[in-house]
Order: C-alpha cells, then structure tokens, then sequence
C-alpha cells in the first residue's frame, strides 16, 4: 500500500533536501517526542536560528514528518512501499534511506503511542427489555398505548467499565427504527459495499 501524501504536505517535506541528513535525523527525533509530549514553540524557535530559516519552515517540516511516520506506522507499511511512498517528493536516494531507517527505528514506538491516544469506541454488552401497555387515563377509559423500554448495557467507557443506558420507544418509533436497520443491513450486505470495504484494508 503506497501512502497518498497532499500537495501540502510534499510542500512541507520539499526543506529536507536543503539540509543535512543529521538535521533529518534531529527533526525525526524532535517529532516522535512532539507526538509523546505535545509541541513546544522553543524547539522551533532554537532550531530555525541555528538553521538561519523561519520558525515556520522549521515547524512545517517537522510536521510532514510526524504525518509521515504516523501514516506509516498507522498502516504498517513496508519498506518497499515507503521508498515508493517518497518517490513522489523527488527527496532523493541518501535522503530516502535516512527517512527509511527513521522510520524502522521508531516504528513500534510510533504504533505504541498511537494505541495509547486511540480512543475506543462503546461496544455493546447486554441488553433487557420490557414492554409496558397504557390501558386507559383519567380522561381517556379505554386506550392502548405500547411502549417499550430497554436497558442497553455497553463497555468501553473509562475503564473498561460497564454502562447502562435507558432508552424508550413507542410502537411507530421502534417500527421505524427496525426499517432503518433492515435497510442498513442489505446495504451493508450488497456488492458495491463489500468492494468499497475491500479497497480500504
């Protein structure tokens, strides 16, 4: 898989070149710290006067590089695929086998702290249900009103505990809400989904 890099994001990565692999090497450090920790306006500063550039220039470039490795790491690329991934900036060989041995170093370390800063979504658990009937009010003696309340009990929330959630739902709401659920079921059951789903792994 070929990573698909912005015209923005070539135009952040085209200073390498104007520098020395071992400047490479800092601003790959520099970003695998800024992806721990956060950014810190210092660093650029301090790196942009020793380099004679603007801060901006410094801070672009350090970013194309965290999305790089990030995006990388992300989708574990191999190595022939990252080299070819870098074709396309014209960085050229010396600079792509730094960027390569960048990124083999501090691959897992990029993975790992991806993990800790994915979030993970609700998952669904268990689930309880009672139908209540409204027979008759004060004003009205004789009525049928079906409502349904569920207890929806889910994981994923901080700490890996347990959720309850109460939901209830009159007859024409659950009706409609099984529709919905009918139809996303055969869309997600037909041929164009299960292409678009393929070409995504």
């Amino acid at each position: 898989m070929l990573l698909s890099l912005s015209e923005e994001h070539r135009q952040h990565l085209a200073f390498l070149p104007q520098v020395d692999g071992s400047v490479v090497a800092e601003f790959g450090r520099i970003a695998l710290e800024f992806l721990r920790r956060g950014t810190s306006p210092k660093i650029y500063e301090g790196a942009a006067r020793k380099l004679g550039v603007p801060v901006e220039t410094v801070q672009h470039g350090v970013e194309g590089l965290m999305f790089l490795m990030t995006e990388s790491a992300k989708h574990t690329i191999s190595e022939v695929d990252f080299l070819d991934s870098l074709l396309v900036l014209g960085l050229g060989d010396d600079l792509n086998q730094t960027l390569l041995q960048l990124y083999l170093q501090h691959r897992a370390d990029v993975c790992s702290v991806l993990q800790q800063l994915s979030c993970s979504p609700p998952a669904y658990c268990d689930l309880h249900w009672r139908l209540d009937v409204q027979l008759a009010s004060r004003s009205v003696r004789q009525q049928l009103i079906p409502r349904l309340t569920l207890c929806l009990r889910r994981t994923g929330g901080a700490g890996g505990a347990e959720e309850d959630v109460v939901l209830q739902a009159d007859a024409a709401t659950l009706l409609h809400l099984v529709c919905r659920l009918e139809d996303a079921l055969h869309a997600a059951r037909s041929g164009r989904t299960r292409r678009f789903a393929r070409s995504i792994k």
